[in-house]
């Protein structure tokens, strides 16, 4: 039977990665570690992933590799351009002997994570991209699959903190927050009282603007006051409920930072009211409806991530690995933070 990755790590009395970085020449590794992980490697037979299929059954056209996907929120209009991507790039695959198996949630349920994770591995799995669920339980459960199936993760959309994933695809989170707070400080001339708008605490890309919105407010607006942050669940309902107390409790609110779905409350919430001066809004996301949005004049600006890029890259990333043992140049892999007005739509 040819060695492993963990065996090599222990002949050699260093770490998984270190023997990982060594194999595929990445990242910094003395060269006498190196050396001697690449001889223990040739001492006991260990043949890279991506070239077992040619020496079990004649080529990797007689082997059917699998890539499982596992998304959060599939039922938002978000995902309809993420999805777009896994599909163009489950076609590209398909004629290269990989399947791509997606499991999708309709919310930010870290059980139905875990429970998607049991089934992909059970059903033979060599590579995983998924959008976390930021908790203890689904951290571990990552690490097995990486360290102990070694089956390769790329995270996309949102991360995981202390994980042995290959890489991470999606928006710099907390950089395209500190950009909403440059232009919610321009519009609101650096004064006044703004609302923020999370959806669930536990994914981490809407926790992450908000740090990176009230981070910068702080520090380049000082006199402009957050008035609380509250959770939304992505829920419409949930968003117009929280604008419409915000406003009979702070009439003069200046601007609304709306970090997550739910964005068609916001409108509902003013039809209501009817506000003499609405309050500056930022959202998320270039969807048909929030498209619109913009077109109305029903908010300012639009931060778009650029789903289909993130569904689609995710997906190349991990079958380079598989088909070629290609690992991605680099461990963050940021989409644009591109800004929509309805001028430039």
């Amino acid at each position: 039977m040819a060695g492993t990755i963990q065996q090599i790590a222990e002949l050699a009395g260093v770490s998984r990665g270190t023997v990982d970085r060594a194999l595929n020449h990445r990242g910094r590794v003395k060269p006498e570690v190196a050396a001697r992980i690449e001889q223990i490697a040739h001492e006991i037979g260990y043949v890279p992933k991506h070239q077992r299929a040619w020496q079990s059954g004649g080529g990797l056209e007689n082997r059917v590799m699998r890539i499982g996907v596992i998304t959060q929120l599939s039922g938002s209009s978000f995902m309809i351009s993420v999805n777009h991507g896994i599909e163009e790039a489950a076609k590209k695959l398909k004629n290269q002997g990989i399947e791509v198996v997606l499991k999708g949630s309709t919310s930010v349920d870290e059980r139905e994570q875990l429970m998607f994770m049991d089934e992909l591995e059970a059903e033979g799995i060599d590579a995983l991209a998924i959008m976390p669920v930021e908790c203890d339980d689904v951290r571990l459960r990552l690490n097995h699959l990486i360290q102990e199936r070694n089956i390769s993760v790329v995270t996309f959309n949102t991360d995981i903190v202390g994980t042995a994933r290959s890489c991470f695809v999606g928006l710099d989170n907390r950089k395209s927050g500190q950009t909403a707070a440059g232009l919610m400080g321009l519009m609101m001339q650096g004064k006044g009282k703004v609302l923020g708008i999370t959806g669930y605490f536990s994914n981490s890309a809407g926790s992450q603007r908000m740090d990176g919105f009230l981070e910068e407010l702080k520090k380049g607006f000082p006199d402009i006051e957050p008035v609380g942050v509250q959770s939304s669940f992505d829920d419409t309902g949930e968003v117009e409920k929280i604008i419409l107390g915000t406003l009979m409790a702070f009439p003069d609110l200046e601007g609304i930072f709306l970090a997550s779905g739910g964005q068609a409350g916001v409108k509902k919430a003013f039809e209501q009211l009817k506000p003499e001066k609405r309050p500056y809004v930022i959202i998320y996301d270039l969807t048909p409806k929030n498209k619109k949005a913009l077109k109305e004049g029903t908010v300012d600006f639009l931060i778009d991530q650029e789903g289909f890029e993130q569904g689609y890259r995710a997906l190349s990333i991990l079958a380079d690995k598989l088909l070629w043992g290609k690992e991605p140049d680099r461990e963050y892999m940021y989409t644009e933070i591109r800004i929509k007005t309805r001028y430039n739509l």
